[in-house]
């Protein structure tokens, strides 16, 4: 998408602010005081199944239509939740949508692409992953729709650009006003643009995110959106970044994960993916265990929302599934 000149208006596309909740069964379970755990719910922002990448658009998509765009274009996993929430922005704003995806067709459709269909979207795919792949898909996807008269604006992976970010750095502030005496934010760190917005009101000492293998660069990603947003040199050796949840890979589910998907299940009934919030909160328990996480302190955990892609996710439907046998009474 070319530069937009001016002050960057937003598309009004989620409910805000999103509550902050106690999570006083699963901090008793952690060893942590039955105030000192809270889950921001930003799982609950209204558009297309919820999640984080809602706050994204609303800017990226505002300023698609002050540029006159009819169509968006955005690339990512078979199970991207932006690929899912861009469909449903452009049902919403009455916008074209091509995803240009990674990987190959296989029935049926499960999780995430379910609902891109049902949300009316194309889905161009790729046959590979790289990123370089993706966004010359994408670029080509773009021209094909000026040949047939389309404005196309073509988002960023993951909805995470510094235009993006702006709409973390506004749930930062959010969080400020809810909680005050905040220690801690927890939160998944994906493509980089919601931890990179947390930092510019909360600072780097405030924002511990969870690497779940969605880039090859964590630290730099995010401290470069981090910079561009406040302006000033964001450190990637500044940064709270655990790189301990990834196991074998994006998307592979590891033994750490399962166990946080079940215990936050189990003790709040929350549901949490395999593949983004299950790897944050198996981080935070990790970090509770290691002392990085104290009680008395009040720590935050970013419900980013995903829950679609659970059910894409063959290993994890199969071991969660298992808890369904019958063992009697």
């Amino acid at each position: 998408m070319a530069p937009h000149s001016g002050t960057p208006r937003r598309a009004l596309l989620g409910s805000w602010p999103t509550p902050l909740e106690p999570m006083p069964r699963l901090a008793r379970a952690l060893g942590l005081g039955a105030e000192d755990l809270w889950v921001k719910r930003d799982d609950l922002t209204g558009l297309g199944g919820g999640g984080n990448k809602v706050r994204k658009l609303e800017w990226l998509c505002g300023a698609a239509l002050a540029d006159g765009a009819s169509a968006l274009v955005t690339t990512g996993a078979p199970q991207s939740n932006h690929a899912r929430l861009t469909a449903a922005a452009g049902a919403r704003l009455g916008l074209r949508v091509v995803l240009v995806l990674a990987g190959a067709p296989g029935p049926p459709a499960t999780g995430n692409l379910v609902l891109d269909g049902l949300f009316g979207a194309t889905v161009v795919w790729t046959g590979t992953a790289d990123r370089e792949t993706l966004g010359a898909a994408a670029e080509q996807a773009a021209e094909e729709l000026r040949q047939q008269g389309e404005v196309p604006a073509v988002l960023p992976f993951g909805g995470s650009s510094v235009l993006g970010a702006h709409g973390y750095a506004e749930c930062g502030a959010e969080l400020l006003d809810q909680a005050p005496d905040l220690a801690t934010v927890v939160v998944a760190a994906g493509s980089g643009g919601t931890m990179a917005g947390l930092i510019d009101p909360l600072g780097p000492g405030r924002v511990l995110g969870v690497h779940v293998g969605a880039v090859t660069d964590p630290a730099g990603t995010v401290a470069a959106l981090a910079s561009g947003l406040s302006g000033e040199s964001c450190a990637p050796r500044s940064l709270r970044l655990r790189l301990d949840q990834v196991g074998d890979g994006y998307g592979a589910l590891t033994e750490q994960v399962l166990a946080a998907l079940t215990l936050t299940a189990r003790t709040e009934g929350i549901a949490l993916d395999p593949v983004y919030t299950g790897r944050a909160m198996a981080g935070l328990i990790a970090a509770v265990e290691e002392g990085d996480i104290r009680a008395g302190q009040r720590t935050v955990f970013l419900h980013t929302g995903g829950l679609p892609g659970l059910f894409g996710h063959p290993a994890a439907l199969t071991r969660l599934g298992e808890a369904l046998a019958p063992t009697g009474l």
